[in-house]
């Protein structure tokens, strides 16, 4: 009997330090001053733009009643990206991030504030909220792979893809946040005060960006303007298979399965026959989802680069899995795992790519991870809206869920085989230097 009292106690004793050291390893990141300002700084800022997102949203049914409708303006307000995105990367790799940041919080802050006093004033028109939506756009051209690179310059590389995954939860409670409140704010004081309040938001994030220690970061050598800097971008790729496949499939799925912005209103409004307030919640479980998600992928550390195409093809399981489901509730609870399995893929993406793309062509390399999540929203805004306003929105999920699938299993394949190929051929070398295989990147 003492002798199982002891062994009980031990296994006790030792699982509570166990259990501390894993919540303090999920939440490593956050030790870093600057990456700690730009985590609480991006919260407040995000949850305003998801709180927009979802007062524009209803302001285009609002004025219009169509689902096509709905897929243009998100078209238009990726269209930059899709077009000009790379040139974004050429920008962040040139010039300071951080400087660059601050313009672009200085004009998103400006757009948000010009469609609030127009949706306050009653004044708004279809017309003037593509043209801020287009003008947002190109704003996002730049700050998008700015941004994603700046987390690097914060963190180093061994927390890379702990402080890109817990900026994915931070991003998903600002999911969690944002359409709750727009639901509040529209049913009781109008669209107009989503966009105001998104405007201020960003003094949150401009504020982060000013108190960073700026001796802290850990810049990579801006590049000089040189001609062909974009052109070497795209050569760079297309001879960096383990770049190549997550680009290609990042495509697909940024095209036909990343239109929930569109979609969900009609699976809100037509489906279940629910109104702001119930696309508000549904977009608040894919975040309560997300952060579930994100904590995961932090507390886990590195991952091997073919875990991308395991977690695409479960990905593209639950949403076909939302796509069925009978009721609200159930559907509820399918979307906090669309949300959940979303972030791990897109954290493992992004890091992925970091991690293997050299320093002096990284702003480029995620500039065209940028343009094949977000960018091709102009090509599948209008593709799943219109499914969703013709055949109906279950099979726009549908439609989503199987081309993610089809995606990640074509990529875990090439994966492997790179990985196969690695380990038996000596190594090339990298703009960097020496480059590490796959399988120990992983």
């Amino acid at each position: 009997m003492s002798s199982g009292s002891g062994i009980g106690s031990c296994v006790t004793s030792n699982a509570a330090p166990e259990r501390a050291r894993r919540g303090s390893a999920t939440l490593a990141s956050l030790s870093v001053r600057n990456y700690r300002l730009y985590f609480f700084g991006q919260m407040v800022s995000l949850s305003g733009t998801w709180m927009q997102g979802i007062a524009q949203a209803w302001l285009v049914l609002r004025i219009t009643g169509s689902g096509t409708a709905l897929g243009v303006v998100s078209a238009l307000a990726f269209l930059p990206v899709l077009v000009f995105g790379p040139w974004g990367g050429v920008i962040a790799d040139r010039f300071p991030k951080r400087r660059v940041l601050v313009i672009t919080q200085v004009c998103s802050a400006f757009f948000a504030l010009v469609l609030g006093l127009l949706v306050a004033t009653d004044r708004v028109r279809l017309w003037e909220v593509y043209v801020l939506a287009s003008a947002l756009g190109f704003v996002n051209v730049v700050d998008m792979p700015t941004r994603q690179t700046f987390v690097l310059e914060m963190v180093g590389r061994d927390q890379l893809t702990n402080a890109v995954s817990v900026n994915t939860v931070m991003v998903n409670v600002a999911r969690i946040i944002g359409p709750a409140l727009a639901g509040v704010l529209i049913a009781t004081v109008g669209l107009g005060t989503c966009f105001l309040l998104n405007a201020a938001s960003f003094g949150a994030m401009i504020v982060a960006l000013v108190l960073m220690h700026a001796d802290d970061l850990e810049p990579a050598p801006p590049q000089p303007r040189t001609p062909g800097q974009l052109r070497e971008g795209f050569r760079y790729v297309r001879r960096t298979p383990e770049l190549l496949a997550p680009l290609l499939m990042m495509a697909v799925i940024g095209t036909l399965a990343f239109e929930f912005q569109v979609i969900l209103p009609l699976v809100a409004r037509f489906t279940f026959h629910g109104d702001a307030g119930t696309y508000g919640w549904m977009s608040t479980s894919m975040g309560a989802g997300a952060v579930v998600g994100g904590l995961l992928v932090a507390s886990r550390g590195r991952h091997a680069p073919t875990a991308l195409g395991k977690a695409a093809i479960v990905f593209g399981a639950v949403i076909v899995v939302a796509a069925i489901a009978p009721n609200l509730a159930t559907e509820m609870g399918a979307l906090v795992l669309v949300g959940g399995t979303s972030v791990v893929f897109l954290a493992l993406g992004n890091a992925t790519l970091q991690l293997a793309a050299a320093p002096a062509m990284r702003g480029r390399v995620m500039s065209l991870w940028t343009v094949a999540f977000v960018g091709s929203t102009p090509i599948g805004g209008p593709i799943v809206g219109w499914v969703g306003e013709h055949a109906g929105p279950r099979w726009g999920l549908v439609l989503g869920g199987v081309a993610t699938m089809l995606a990640g299993a074509l990529t875990y394949r090439s994966l492997c085989a790179i990985e196969r190929d690695q380990a038996e051929a000596p190594e090339p070398e990298l703009l960097s230097g020496p480059r590490e295989s796959l399988a120990e990147r992983g």
